[in-house]
């Protein structure tokens, strides 16, 4: 069985405007492709940039959503400072901080930003367990 990649696909109004902030910005990895979807390879899944009236279209449902959309997205992160790290860059490179970087009632640590199309961002430590690969150079 071919192993299988999950994919976050995010309309936005200015595919310019987002690969800059994710790329430049965030320092996401950016994967080779030639055509109207941006792609990025992120820590088991992957992340995909669309044009917003595109990705409607093709969902068959109005461009036209505002407010709360009922998802956010989390990145996690090794440490408190590497929280408020993402949380900086994201706002230098042209998001919102939404909620800024504090201790959280479940024991962890994390701040909201959104990105320039509004996209709601946790970035969060999590002092309880480490959802990202094995390091085989730890003891």
């Amino acid at each position: 069985m071919r192993p299988r990649i999950n994919m976050i696909t995010l309309g936005v109004g200015d595919m310019d405007r987002a690969i800059r902030f994710y790329a430049d910005g965030l320092g996401l990895p950016r994967m080779p492709f030639e055509g109207d979807a941006a792609f990025f390879m992120l820590n088991g899944s992957w992340l995909s940039l669309y044009p917003w009236d595109a990705l409607a279209e093709d969902a068959v449902v109005a461009p036209d959503g505002t407010g709360f959309r009922g998802v956010t997205l989390a990145h996690v992160v090794s440490s408190k400072k590497e929280v408020r790290d993402v949380l900086d860059r994201a706002v230098k490179s042209g998001g919102r901080l939404v909620k800024p970087a504090q201790d959280v009632f479940w024991g962890g640590y994390s701040g909201y930003f959104a990105d320039p199309d509004g996209h709601l961002w946790e970035v969060a430590w999590n002092p309880h367990f480490w959802p990202g690969p094995q390091d085989d150079n730890k003891p």
